[in-house]
């Protein structure tokens, strides 16, 4: 096998090669009399993309045998590509033999300088194949490189995966107050529920306009929804709009591949002489209709159960479903944990935990509070809020073992008898504006 390639076709070829590093790591070379293939296939087997040469694509392009097949790394394909373009006179590749191990790659550049390289190939590759018939596809659009960047402009640049949700067009109105009119698809980025951070992410959702936005848009029946990844997404995005061509995405439904494909102006592209195929996994999970509410464990109660779905469950199973929603305690729990010495309560913060006894209970009690002074908390502003990072502050987890009730002291909230030393109780004869209930911690000197 031997091929030569400059000018428009090594740009191309290089763009080719750059859109193929960033879906996979392995490139697939499948050569015959008729074309050129070259294929990738990601690690995770989600995204396959192929791109076809003709012969009229190469300056030189000689097959010997009837097929030729082989796969290097396209880690480094990219290397030898590392020079730039504009200083490429001709591009030449050459595989000596079927069987050979090596791969040569030659570079001519225009300061007479010539580079030559040896990639080593595996001659028996793993070539996969994947072959959709475009005409299946029922809801498909066209749009130019340049606005579907726009539009994704929109979302995060760590967005992994987007939401495309399509409708029947509407003779509705852009401006109608109650509708969505005319704006029969909807760009929604999708955050994975059981990441920690999904809930703090940023949802974005973008309604647009096929007769503004798109080309040429396809789609009639129910609503439809497909969720991909962006990363080859984008990288597709990027070959076009260097090849100055168009993108056209077929699409069916949730679980579905997604194919895309450039599109060559009005005809069909069989007067091209290259074309691409990306192929898409999608989520099986559709995004427009609700999850079915999680089913009671065989071992429950029906009865139970019931009485848990409608509010009316006991108390001790009402904190059990709390408890289990609060798998991981929140920063406030570890720091309430830390202070009161106790181990990490449940997300409801209100039952309290024994610890062992002590021998002083106002040793104890100065502790506490001494642990409280140094995290430098207020205990008057707590007192008029009434909360103390969303707790209440009789519900911080005492040590309640072998503590005798202070003379003349009064109950806090029905919560028991307080353990604060006396010394940081206000008299009555300091403040008249303070209530004889609230609480003074003496601040650190600033020495």
């Amino acid at each position: 096998m031997e091929l030569s390639l400059s000018g428009n076709s090594l740009k191309t070829f290089a763009r080719s090669i750059t859109c193929l590093a960033r879906v996979g790591n392995e490139l697939s070379i499948q050569a015959s009399p008729s074309q050129l293939v070259f294929h990738t296939l990601n690690t995770s087997r989600s995204a396959y993309q192929s791109i076809t040469l003709k012969p009229e694509f190469f300056d030189v392009y000689t097959i010997s045998e009837p097929q030729v097949q082989c796969s290097v790394l396209l880690k480094a394909v990219c290397a030898v590509l590392r020079t730039t373009v504009a200083s490429i006179d001709r591009l030449c590749v050459l595989l000596p033999k079927s069987d050979a191990s090596k791969l040569q790659w030659t570079i001519d550049c225009t300061n007479g300088m010539k580079k030559s390289y040896w990639i080593t190939c595996n001659v028996e590759p793993d070539i996969q194949h994947l072959t959709l018939d475009r005409t299946r596809f029922p809801s498909n659009f066209v749009v130019r490189p340049r606005d579907l960047n726009r539009l994704l402009g929109n979302f995060q640049s760590s967005l992994q995966e987007i939401t495309v949700i399509a409708t029947e067009p509407t003779p509705l109105p852009s401006d109608d107050e109650s509708e969505i009119g005319g704006k029969a698809v909807e760009l929604r980025s999708y955050i994975d529920p059981t990441k920690d951070d999904s809930d703090t992410a940023l949802h974005t959702q973008l309604w647009i306009d096929p007769s503004e936005e798109f080309l040429q848009y396809t789609h009639t029946g129910d609503p439809v929804d497909v969720t991909f990844a962006v990363k080859e997404l984008k990288a597709f995005l990027t070959f076009c709009e260097g090849c100055e061509v168009d993108i056209h995405i077929f699409f069916e439904k949730a679980g579905e591949p997604v194919l895309m494909a450039p599109k060559f102006g009005l005809d069909d592209g069989s007067t091209s002489d290259f074309d691409v195929t990306l192929v898409l996994a999608s989520m099986l999970v559709s995004q427009l209709h609700p999850q079915n509410p999680p089913e009671c464990p065989p071992a429950a109660d029906p009865e139970t159960c019931g009485q848990a779905d409608q509010g009316t469950g006991s108390v001790a199973q009402q904190e059990g479903s709390r408890a289990s929603v609060s798998e991981q305690p929140s920063d406030h729990t570890r720091i309430w944990s830390e202070l009161s010495g106790s181990a990490a309560r449940s997300g409801s913060g209100v039952e309290e935990r024994q610890v062992e006894p002590s021998a002083n209970p106002n040793t104890n009690g100065q502790s506490l509070m001494e642990r409280v002074t140094a995290m430098g908390i207020s205990n008057r502003a707590s007192a008029r809020e009434g909360t103390l990072a969303g707790r209440d502050i009789n519900h911080l987890p005492v040590e309640t073992a072998n503590v005798q009730a202070p003379q003349g002291g009064d109950e806090m909230d029905g919560h028991g008898w307080s353990q604060h030393h006396p010394s940081n109780w206000v008299g009555p004869d300091e403040d008249d504006d303070e209530d004889e209930n609230d609480m003074c911690v003496q601040s650190t000197p600033p020495y």
